[in-house]
């Protein structure tokens, strides 16, 4: 049973999500909706009954004290709303959740159900994955939709993934058997340095998102954490001059593959971003790829195999890259 009591009503509301687990290399897609969460200080209203949807053994509750008092927190997912004022007001309903154990069809109609109740014009799931991709170069953000009217009006891609999918693609494809407009947005976290956090993808796919529903998202200190960041990835790569190698060729790809995008049109769209944020950090396209790597846990990169991967990678989930087998997960399970 939905209960939405105290709920206002709200201003051409988005739906928002981002699930922990398989969706999230980094933890970058659930650290985007955290960040907007905290900085607009969002008001929970509702969350998911955890026994229906989560295996306890997988995704176990936790015990704190308050005040001497024992009390057990359970893996869920919650929604708040926050509300932004301003020129343009609109609100949004954050989802934020650990990707379910079971009733994957019901999880995603309950989440639906409150879209409904709620009058949401636009689900947007958040998601990101390992690929080929160099640390030092922009972040590669795809916006993908099942929803043809939907790809042509925003300039996104329409789906042609065919394989294994986590939530994220179940939910987009349960928004459009219900017709609501979804868009997936997937950044791509580079696979030798695939440990969360990943500041510099979280704030790729918040200027993506930007972008996507015209808001202007505070981004406090998170440009700073990207830079100390990628900073410290470089100084970690060179020190192993296997993992520098690696990089170096990562890094050739890339901006071979990129120099057909350096366009007039492309060139505009990407200083009007610009000029929008008053940020240099902005993402860009592209297309990360796959491969498999060996973690070393000395200095916290994962080093590359002998015999290097293509770096072209596969064919995309979004039409960025393709999800991994489930031993090629990072820690905590990621991507989609």
């Amino acid at each position: 049973m939905i209960e939405l009591e105290g709920v206002p009503e709200l201003i051409d509301p988005v739906m928002v999500a981002a699930f922990e687990g398989w969706n999230d290399a980094g933890d970058a897609a659930s650290g985007a909706v955290a960040h907007l969460d905290r900085e607009w200080k969002g008001e929970v209203f509702a969350a998911l009954d955890a026994e229906d949807y989560y295996d306890f053994q997988v995704n176990r509750p936790t015990v704190w004290l308050d005040n001497g008092v024992r009390k057990i927190t359970w893996p869920t997912t919650r929604l708040s709303v926050v509300r932004i004022r301003g020129a343009k007001p609109r609100d949004l309903v954050l989802v934020r959740g650990i990707e379910p154990s079971m009733r994957w069809r019901s999880f995603c109609n309950e989440i639906l159900g409150f879209a409904h109740e709620l009058g949401v014009e636009m689900v947007v799931i958040l998601g990101a994955l390992l690929g080929d991709t160099p640390h030092t170069r922009p972040v590669p953000v795809s916006g993908v939709t099942s929803d043809a009217d939907l790809a042509r009006t925003m300039d996104l891609e329409e789906t042609r993934y065919e394989g294994p999918t986590g939530i994220v693609g179940v939910l987009q494809e349960a928004c459009t058997h219900a017709g609501v407009p979804a868009v997936s947005l997937w950044a791509a976290v580079p696979h030798y340095v695939s440990q969360p956090p990943n500041p510099k993808a979280t704030l790729a796919l918040l200027n993506r998102l930007e972008d996507l529903i015209d808001i202007r998202i505070p981004l406090g200190e998170l440009p700073e954490d990207a830079r100390a960041w990628q900073l410290g990835v470089d100084q970690l790569a060179a020190e192993d001059s296997e993992v520098a190698e690696y990089v170096q060729t990562l890094e050739e790809a890339r901006d071979t593959a990129d120099l057909p995008e350096a366009s007039g049109d492309a060139i505009a769209r990407e200083f009007e971003r610009y000029l929008r944020r008053r940020d240099p950090s902005a993402a860009a396209g592209g297309e990360p790829g796959d491969g498999s790597y060996l973690r070393d846990t000395s200095s916290g990169l994962t080093r590359p195999p002998k015999r290097k991967p293509d770096p072209s990678g596969e064919e995309p989930e979004p039409p960025a890259a393709t999800p991994p087998d489930e031993d090629e997960t990072p820690p905590e399970t990621p991507e989609a």
